[in-house]
């Protein structure tokens, strides 16, 4: 079945997550989302009171991140980071692992952190996205994430938090996000019932349709305006 619009701005998470934005770009960014119609707005935990004031009369979700960008708060401060986001009024909480623990195959500690996470937000009937960073990971760590998020029964598997620069060999930092084979890579090994979330250098129509392809529930991007308008133009 041909996709329309609607299917596409369903699938979209608006990230409003810069590290400078102002609350009147939040609200600005938020009236984008919901005058386009999206499935949710992606935001700093900190904005949720005000994220849920400027969609008050929309259905567009609010998704709060926690341990944004680089997942390497204690447990204990994500945890409380997404009870507090919850209370406020989050709907979804997008996390972010412990890359450091799971580079050093401390998979009991991401496992736990994960599953106190998870329950948290089960407490709320809020799906949890759990972020691996993928840019940071080998493809045997990117499967054991995998096999462990199959093994809690999370919502869904994210790619990326479009943050994650990593260092290079010439001493660059550069940034992959979203990559096809990755997330050709997560959908073979997570349980068929966990989605996926591709986010991270999305940009274009056909980069949305291109992770739909591949099994992509859910995408993350700033750039939702753009391909919505091409959308439209396309006739979708």
């Amino acid at each position: 079945m041909a996709m329309t619009l609607r299917d596409i701005a369903q699938m979209i998470d608006h990230a409003l997550l810069a590290p400078g934005m102002t609350d009147q770009e939040v609200v600005a960014g938020c009236a984008l989302a919901a005058r386009y119609g999206v499935k949710a707005v992606c935001v700093k935990s900190y904005s949720v009171p005000l994220v849920k004031k400027a969609l008050l009369k929309s259905p567009t979700l609010i998704c709060a991140v926690i341990g944004f960008p680089h997942g390497n708060s204690m447990t204990s401060a994500k945890l409380r980071e997404a009870q507090e986001a919850l209370a406020a009024g989050a709907h979804e909480i997008d996390m972010v692992i412990n890359i450091g623990k799971a580079r050093s195959a401390e998979w009991e500690y991401v496992n736990e952190e994960i599953r106190l996470i998870d329950r948290a937000c089960q407490r709320h009937s809020a799906p949890l996205k759990v972020i691996f960073e993928n840019d940071f990971l080998s493809d045997a760590e990117i499967i054991k994430l995998c096999e462990i998020a199959s093994q809690l029964n999370v919502a869904f598997i994210k790619t990326s938090t479009g943050f994650g620069f990593s260092r290079q060999a010439d001493g660059a930092y550069n940034y992959k996000g979203a990559t096809m084979a990755q997330v050709a890579l997560m959908r073979q090994h997570a349980a068929p019932h966990i989605r996926i979330k591709a986010s991270g250098n999305i940009r274009t129509l056909d980069d949305v349709l291109k992770f739909k392809d591949l099994g992509c529930s859910r995408i993350g991007t700033s750039a939702t305006k753009n391909i919505l308008e091409e959308a439209q133009r396309r006739g979708l």
